[in-house]
């Protein structure tokens, strides 16, 4: 046996108890496993007596439903937790207070069984003990916790076992209490493992095996029937479901069982719980269940393609049992992500992370090694059932973090989502997707995400990432795999570019293939944007604008070199040449002949999808399941779909995402002049803007003028995008200064040929954004209506307009701003403007008191910037 120092001594308050395990040492944590809270009670009383009388302060953590196990008094301090929090919530709670009292002072816990009520897991209480105890080790403190046994499962009492230093089992057995100690940590002697009955203060070993075998087939006997008590308070949770949703019961238990399983599987965003309960069964939550890896929520975005899907099936069940493919989607729990975090020893950075200092810092290098942490290998067992389900179908894992794509934050491409084409031996398919879940998880630590947390107040808000893996829907062409359609649609369309469309009708924008190139803005591409009310008016000229601005090359995954690609469409015409291509483009004839003429001559097509929009029920489809969606959420909804056509052109809709649209409307009434001078207009235009009815006086313009900008170089150019966002940065309120932005070609771009590369973290407080058409620099604004970058703006609630100034319809004055007095120009003291170019490039100009306004009326599709 080691001997303790008596600076290292702790009393458990019982000197036989003491006798048995040579005391407690500085640094125990101690749990005792009971069958009930009175025998916890029993060893904590005298424990706090002790350590009271030692001067030592006392900590009593409670968050139990039983009754308190120790009063209020001089030295002990009752801190009250809830738990119902969340286990990130509770757990920064509990580490926050264990800091603050620093070294030396001692915890009571109320009984972590009691935890099951608020997580439904012991999976979680096994991790926050993994988690605190360390932590109580490092500070010199002792802890005292309690288990019912009975109430969790095998792994986790394992975990906790693996994790304590002194572990000891208590029993009631012929009317004596029972102990023995499984685990004293550095101590031992001959006897200290034996069952130990208590006779007073003091406890005897039980020494003769006859008795040992006696007092074990008593506390067997009394345990008959608690087998099913050792599963996961989760899986016991959905046998309870199993039993009350059986065929013909009506088990009065339905509800209460529906109600609970909704709160831990669904999520807390009342109004997403509203639909839950209007559309989901008890049916539905186990066939979730049934394909779900670990525990916990399934995120914001699983449940939004869910409800979509329930909603449609029960409004019009005939028509959409038709036209509506069924998902096999897999969910990956987000008590996985905690899990991942816990078994890589990340948790005490994640507590610095979550601290004002060290929010974005701590998470750089959180980002860097989430991409190369391990997996649990309870979590790669159930991956394997995965995999084996899909076969080698490619899989598309994709975020669905806690808050994602709720009413007010759709986090859209904050996170990551990432196409795995699945090929290889078991070995190597396993170790993509790991890859993949990795790079899912980093990206809850981008600065992007951070950033959007922080401006909407979630940043101390409980994320955690729950993953959606999915079959990559489409079809194979040879050694290519790709959707025959995908895109993105809207129940309202408020970038409407003439003024007899109904915004009310939704709005579409459709791409040939993976629906990449409808949720991002891809550079030299354009996605087809169908009003659905008026589907084959485009916003273009003529047909060589249409065909300019069109679909050129498709995204699509290639089977051989195992990864996605951007293949251009003609290429893939002749890759694959059973692609439906007469639903999706069209010949173009002058084209086809001009190209005869060349050695690869062939036809010439172009995507502008008129067949599916003309000659199918793709359109009034559409624009019926938008609309039921709409009605059924009370509110305009955003949703992403592939589509996969029959040889007579009829549309199945495979329907992957559906969340609340943030809308800015048509609420304020907005007086427009009847005309403006010239001297006084700095542009309008007439339609192709968005922000709803808008009336915004400005204070400040950052202009980057276009043709300067073409004549600059590549990393000037990145130069610009720089100082774009150290201006955005020193706003501090919209509210206080409001913002109008002016540029040429695509804010948000990655390619600086094309626009200006600013992250949205750059341009995120800015009010007003304007992109302008140079055509002679090749520079074409493209709001990329339903995009990632979309949604930002949206959502930001950012105005937005695109300036065409070869239009009729649209006017723009540069020169208004070069005519401002001299000191409404501000000069640039920062090391980007150090350069010449690039301070004539970009001119911030202060114009506060001169009566700058951007007003819009969104019926009449009028916007103006003019001074009143």
């Amino acid at each position: 046996m080691i001997a303790a120092g008596p600076d290292r001594a702790v009393s458990t308050g019982i000197e036989g108890l003491d006798t048995i395990l040579d005391g407690l040492r500085i640094g125990d944590n101690v749990v005792w496993r009971v069958d009930a809270i009175e025998d916890y009670r029993r060893f904590v009383e005298p424990f706090v007596a002790a350590a009271s009388a030692q001067g030592r302060q006392i900590i009593y953590l409670r968050f139990g439903q039983h009754d308190a196990l120790i009063p209020e008094g001089p030295g002990i301090r009752t801190v009250r937790l809830e738990a119902q929090d969340g286990f990130e919530a509770f757990t920064v709670q509990v580490y926050q207070l264990i800091q603050d009292h620093g070294r030396g002072a001692f915890y009571v816990c109320d009984c972590l069984s009691d935890l099951l009520s608020a997580w439904a897991t012991d999976y979680m209480v096994g991790n926050f003990f993994r988690v605190v105890c360390p932590y109580l080790f490092e500070l010199d403190t002792v802890a005292y916790f309690a288990l019912m046994p009975q109430r969790h499962s095998h792994i986790t009492l394992s975990r906790i076992r693996e994790t304590t230093q002194v572990l000891i089992d208590v029993h009631h057995a012929d009317n004596e209490c029972q102990i023995q100690p499984v685990k004293v940590w550095r101590r031992q002697s001959p006897t200290m493992f034996l069952p130990h009955r208590q006779r007073g203060d003091r406890f005897l070993p039980v020494v003769d095996s006859s008795d040992a075998t006696r007092l074990q087939a008593a506390l067997e006997q009394r345990r008959e029937g608690t087998s099913r008590r050792q599963l996961d308070c989760w899986d016991r949770l959905f046998l309870e479901a199993a039993e009350v949703a059986a065929p013909g019961m009506e088990d009065p238990r339905r509800s209460g069982v529906l109600e609970h399983l909704l709160q831990v599987v669904i999520g807390r965003e009342p109004r997403i719980l509203e639909l839950a309960r209007r559309y989901l069964t008890l049916e539905d939550l186990l066939a979730i269940r049934a394909r779900m890896i670990g525990t916990g929520y399934i995120g914001g975005k699983a449940v939004g393609m869910l409800l979509a899907r329930k909603i449609l099936l029960r409004e019009d069940p005939e028509r959409w049992q038709r036209h509506l493919e069924p998902h096999d989607s897999f969910h990956l729990g987000s008590d996985v992500y905690y899990a991942y975090l816990v078994h890589n020893g990340w948790w005490p950075r994640i507590m610095r992370q979550r601290t004002t200092e060290g929010y974005f810092e701590e998470a750089r290098s959180l980002h860097r090694d989430m991409l190369e942490g391990e997996i649990p290998g309870e979590v790669r067992l159930e991956l394997e059932r995965v995999l084996d389900y899909f076969g080698q179908y490619p899989i598309l894992v994709r975020s669905s973090s806690l808050l994602e794509d709720g009413f007010g934050n759709a986090f859209a491409g904050k996170y990551e989502s990432t196409f795995r084409v699945n090929q290889g031996s078991p070995e190597d398919r396993m170790a993509q997707l790991e890859e993949a879940i990795r790079l899912v998880f980093a990206s809850s630590m981008s600065e992007d995400a951070l950033v959007y947390r922080q401006q909407r107040g979630l940043a101390s808000q409980e994320e955690p990432m729950g993953l959606l893996l999915q079959r990559v829907n489409g079809r194979y062409h040879g050694p290519l795999y790709l959707p025959d359609a995908a895109g993105v649609g809207v129940s309202r369309n408020i970038f409407a570019w003439d003024p007899g469309m109904d915004p009310q009708a939704g709005m579409l924008r459709l791409v040939a293939g993976l629906g990449t190139r409808a949720v991002d803005r891809i550079e030299g591409d354009h996605a087809c944007v169908v009003a659905l009310d008026q589907p084959h008016r485009r916003p273009f000229r003529d047909s060589a604008d249409a065909y300019r601005y069109s679909q050129h090359a498709v995204d699509l995954l290639d089977i051989m070199d195992n990864r996605l690609r951007s293949m251009p469409l003609r290429q893939l015409v002749q890759a694959a040449p059973d692609l439906p291509l007469r639903w999706l483009a069209e010949l173009d004839r002058e084209a086809t002949e001009r190209a005869r003429t060349r050695p690869d001559g062939g036809p010439i097509w172009r995507l502008t999808f008129t067949p599916l929009l003309r000659d199918t029920d793709f359109v009034p489809l559409l624009r019926r399941l938008l609309d039921t969606l709409e009605r059924a959420y009370a509110y305009p909804v955003d949703i992403e779909f592939t589509v996969h056509l029959a040889e007579d052109g009829t549309p199945s809709i495979n329907l992957v995402q559906c969340r609340p649209l943030q809308t800015q409307g048509e609420a304020q009434q907005v007086r427009l002049p009847a005309q403006v001078p010239p001297e006084r207009l700095l542009f309008s235009t007439r339609g192709r803007f968005m922000g709803g009815n808008i009336d915004q006086p400005i204070d400040r313009v950052i202009h980057v003028d276009g043709p300067r900008y073409s004549a600059l170089s590549i990393p000037q150019r990145f130069a610009v995008a720089r100082l774009v966002g150290r201006l955005n940065r020193e706003i501090g309120e919209r509210s206080e200064c409001s913002m109008l932005l002016i540029g040429p070609g695509r804010w948000g771009t990655s390619s600086p040929e094309l626009g200006i590369p600013v992250r949205f973290a750059d341009i995120n407080r800015v009010t007003v954004l304007v992109e302008v058409a140079e055509l002679g620099a090749g520079l074409i604004p493209d709001l990329s209506f339903g995009s990632h970058f979309f949604q930002d703006l949206v959502e930001s609630r950012i105005a937005y307009a695109a300036l065409f100034p070869q239009d009729s319809g649209t006017v723009f004055h540069p020169e208004w701003l070069d005519a401002l007095p001299e000191g409404r120009r501000v000069t640039l003291d920062t090391e980007e403007a150090s350069d010449p170019a690039i301070a004539d490039t970009l001119r911030l100009y202060d114009v506060g008191g001169m009566g700058l306004r951007v007003s819009a009326d969104v019926v009449a599709q009028r916007l103006f910037c003019h001074q009143t």
